[in-house]
C-alpha cells in the first residue's frame, strides 16, 4: 500500500478531486458539507490499474486549519499539490508547498484542477507560475497534470502518472519499532475506541500489547482494519485503523503515538537543524516561542539558537528546542515550527535526548554536523558516544538505523578497534557495546579505584565489588560483563566479594604477625567461649579470616578455625542423629553460654546449613555431603 496526501489552497478542488478518483467523499463532517470547505482530515482509498492499493489523506486548505494539514502530511509517499487552474498559485499554495519542502516530501505531482474553466493559453500561464513557485523546493521539476473532476478530463492520465511515480518509490523499511502517529480517534459502537494513522518503522499484529505515548498507557490490539477490511497484521507504510481494548477516546487522542512498549521515551528537549522558509515574514530569534509540529502532535516550545543570534528567512542553523509538552520523537524525524499565524521553518531532529548545550561551542556544532550528515559509521559512533554502555537495539534506535544494519556496522567498527563488544557478538542477547575511548575511561577508572583502595586499606585484600560498581555507576548486568573483560585484560582479579590488582597480597609486619599470633592463641585457649574483649585492629582479624585462621560469626564473636570446624561437625552430627537442635543443646554440648550458642546457630542459618523451626534448628544442608 502507498499513501498519497493532498495539499493546496482552500477551494482549489482537493476534496472534489479525491472523490472523483476514489468515489469516496473525504469530507466527513456535516459542517464541511454545509460550508463546502474541508476542516478536518479526510480519508479515502482506491486501486490503480496496476493493482496497487492507494490510501489518500485529504487535508484542509484554509489558513486557520494549517495545524490539521500538518497532522495529515507526515508519512506520505507522494504529494498531490492541487492548484486551481482558474486562480493559479495562492497564499496557502505557497505555505503548503513550504511545509512539504520542510518535511522533505520529495515525490509529488502538481494537479491543475478545474481544467474545464480555462483555455490552454491560460493553463500554460498557470504552469509557468507553478514552476516558478516550485523552484528551489523538493518538488522542483515535479510533473503536472491538467484535470477536471467535473468532466473527467485528464483523470486517466493522472492515474497513470501516479502509478508511474509509485513504481519508482522505495517501500518503507521495517525497523522493528512500529510507530503510529494518531490522526483520528473515534468510538465504534460494539467495538470501542478506534485510532487511525499511517504506520511507520514496523508492524502491528492483533493481540499485541502496545503503548500510547506520551501518556504511557498500555493496551492490547483488539482488531486491525485497512480500507475497511479486517486484517491480522500490517506492515510499515500502510494506513491502518487500530481497535484498542479497554480504551476511552480521551485516552487515545490525536497527537499521541501508538508503539510497542518500552523503547520510545518522550522528550522535552531536542537538538535540531532548522531551515527557515525563504518567504517567512519574521526571523527566529534566540528563545523565541513557537509551536512545534511533529507527526500529528503540536507543542508550544522555545528555540535556543546554538550558532547564531537569529535565523532570517532562507537561513539554516542549529538549535536546541525546549518543548512544553513531552513528545515521542526519534532521530531523523521532521518537524515544522510556526508562529501564531505563519509557518517559519522546520527541519530534522538530530538528537531526541540531548544534554543542555552552551551556545557557540565549536565542539557541540561539529558533533551535530556529524550526527546530521555523517556516514553510517560516523552516526553509529556518535550515537554510541551518547548512549554507552548500551545494547544493540538501543544503539539502533539512537542512530535511527535498522538493527541488522547496526549490527553489521558495529561488527566492522569492532574489527578496526573503534568499538568494544562485551559479552559476545554485537547481536547476542545481553551483549554490551562501548566506544574504545569509553572503554578506556571505564578501564582507567576501575584500575585507579582498586589501586587507591589498596593504598588506603593495606590490610584488606581488595575493594568490595559493589563499591566498585557504585563508583563506575553501572547496572549489575553491565558491571558483570565489565568485570569479566577487566579480568581478561589483566587489570584486576576477583577474590570472593572483592576485586584486587593482579598478584596483590596483604603483607604484615613482624610486629603485626606477632600480634595476630597472640590473638589466635588466645582464641584457641578458650575454643568454645573465645574472648571478645581483646583489643585488635578489625582489619587484622579480616586478614586472619582470609588466611583461614579464624571464622567471624558476627561483629564481636570470632572462633579459631579449628574450633569452629569441630563445633560445626558436632552440631551437624547431632542433627543427623536427632533431627533437631536447640540453643540449650549447643550450650550444654560445648560447656559454653547462650552468648556464643545463639550467634553460632544464627550464623549457620545464614549459611543455609540449618533452618529455624520455632525454638529448634533442623538440618538444611549437610556441608560434609554437599
Amino acid at each position: 500500500m502507498y499513501v498519497i496526501g493532498t495539499a493546496g489552497h482552500v477551494d482549489h478542488g482537493k476534496s472534489t478531486l479525491v472523490k472523483a478518483l476514489t468515489g469516496i467523499d473525504p469530507d466527513r463532517l456535516q459542517e464541511e458539507k454545509d460550508r463546502e470547505m474541508t476542516i478536518e482530515l479526510g480519508f479515502a482509498w482506491f486501486t490503480l490499474p496496476s493493482g496497487r492499493e492507494i490510501s489518500v489523506v485529504d487535508v484542509p486548505g484554509h489558513e486557520r486549519f494549517i495545524k490539521n494539514m500538518l497532522a495529515g502530511v507526515g508519512g506520505i509517499d507522494l504529494a498531490m499539490l492541487i492548484v486551481a487552474a482558474d486562480e493559479s498559485v495562492m497564499p496557502q499554495t505557497r505555505e503548503h508547498l513550504a511545509i512539504l519542502d520542510l518535511l522533505q516530501v520529495k515525490r509529488g505531482i502538481v494537479v491543475l484542477t478545474k481544467a474545464d474553466m480555462v483555455d490552454e493559453e491560460w493553463a500554460d500561464l498557470v504552469r509557468g507560475e507553478v514552476e516558478e513557485a516550485l523552484a528551489g523546493t523538493t518538488l522542483e521539476g515535479a510533473p503536472m497534470a491538467l484535470v477536471s473532476a467535473v468532466t473527467g478530463q485528464g483523470l486517466p492520465e493522472l492515474m497513470a502518472l501516479i502509478d508511474a511515480m509509485l513504481e519508482e518509490t522505495v517501500r518503507r523499511e521495517d525497523l522493528g519499532r512500529p510507530r503510529l502517529a494518531i490522526d483520528r480517534s473515534f468510538v465504534m459502537p460494539g467495538f470501542g475506541t478506534v485510532v487511525t494513522g499511517t504506520l511507520l518503522d514496523g508492524a502491528l499484529t492483533v493481540g499485541q500489547e502496545v503503548e500510547l505515548l506520551p501518556s504511557g498507557l498500555r493496551r492490547r490490539i483488539r482488531g486491525l482494519q485497512s480500507h475497511q477490511q479486517r486484517i491480522e497484521s500490517v506492515g510499515p507504510g500502510n494506513r491502518v485503523a487500530v481497535n484498542l481494548a479497554n480504551t476511552t477516546q480521551e485516552e487515545a487522542e490525536r497527537g499521541q503515538v501508538l508503539t510497542l512498549p518500552g523503547w520510545l521515551q518522550p522528550t522535552t528537549t531536542v537538538d535540531v537543524q532548522i531551515r527557515m522558509v525563504p518567504g517567512a515574514p519574521m526571523p527566529i530569534r534566540h528563545n523565541l516561542g513557537v509551536t512545534f509540529h511533529a507527526g500529528t502532535s503540536e507543542s508550544f516550545s522555545r528555540v535556543r539558537l546554538l550558532d547564531v543570534g537569529e535565523l532570517r528567512p532562507g537561513q539554516e542553523g542549529w538549535a536546541q528546542v525546549h518543548l512544553t509538552d513531552p513528545v515521542p520523537l526519534v532521530k531523523g524525524d521532521y518537524f515544522v515550527v510556526r508562529s501564531s499565524q505563519w509557518t517559519l521553518g522546520g527541519g530534522r531532529v538530530v538528537d531526541p535526548h540531548p544534554a543542555r548545550h552552551r551556545r557557540f561551542q565549536l565542539g557541540v556544532l561539529e558533533k551535530l554536523e556529524v550526527m546530521a550528515e555523517g556516514s553510517p559509521e560516523d552516526l553509529v559512533l556518535k550515537a554510541l558516544e551518547g548512549a554507552e554502555p548500551c545494547g544493540l537495539a538501543a544503539l539502533a534506535r539512537a542512530a535511527n538505523l535498522a538493527v541488522g544494519e547496526t549490527a553489521e556496522i558495529v561488527g566492522e567498527l569492532a574489527e578496526v578497534g573503534d568499538v568494544v563488544v562485551l559479552g559476545g557478538a554485537p547481536s547476542d542477547s545481553g551483549a554490551v557495546l562501548m566506544t574504545t575511548p569509553g572503554w578506556a575511561t571505564v578501564r582507567g577508572q576501575a584500575d585507579s579505584a582498586v589501586q587507591a583502595y589498596h593504598v588506603a586499606n593495606p590490610l584488606r585484600s581488595g575493594l568490595p565489588r559493589e563499591e566498585l560498581r557504585n563508583r563506575l555507576k553501572l547496572s549489575q548486568a553491565v558491571f558483570t560483563l565489565v568485570l569479566q573483560r577487566l579480568a581478561d585484560e589483566g587489570v584486576l582479579e576477583e577474590t570472593g566479594a572483592a576485586v584486587r590488582a593482579p598478584g596483590h597480597r596483604v603483607v604484615l609486619s613482624d610486629a603485626q604477625e606477632a600480634e595476630v599470633a597472640r590473638y589466635v592463641a588466645a582464641l584457641e585457649r578458650e575454643p568454645y567461649a573465645p574472648p571478645t574483649e581483646i583489643a585488635i585492629d578489625a582489619a587484622l582479624v579480616g586478614v586472619l579470616a582470609e588466611r583461614g585462621s579464624v571464622v567471624r560469626v558476627n561483629d564481636s564473636i570470632v572462633f579459631a578455625a579449628g574450633a569452629y570446624r569441630e563445633i560445626v561437625d558436632r552440631i551437624v552430627a547431632h542433627l543427623r542423629e536427632h533431627g533437631a537442635i536447640t540453643v540449650a543443646d549447643v550450650r550444654d554440648a560445648f560447656g559454653t553460654s547462650r552468648k556464643y550458642a545463639l550467634p553460632l546457630l544464627e550464623h549457620l542459618d545464614q549459611l543455609h546449613v540449618t533452618r529455624r523451626q520455632g525454638d529448634q534448628r533442623v538440618l538444611l544442608r549437610d556441608p560434609g555431603r554437599s
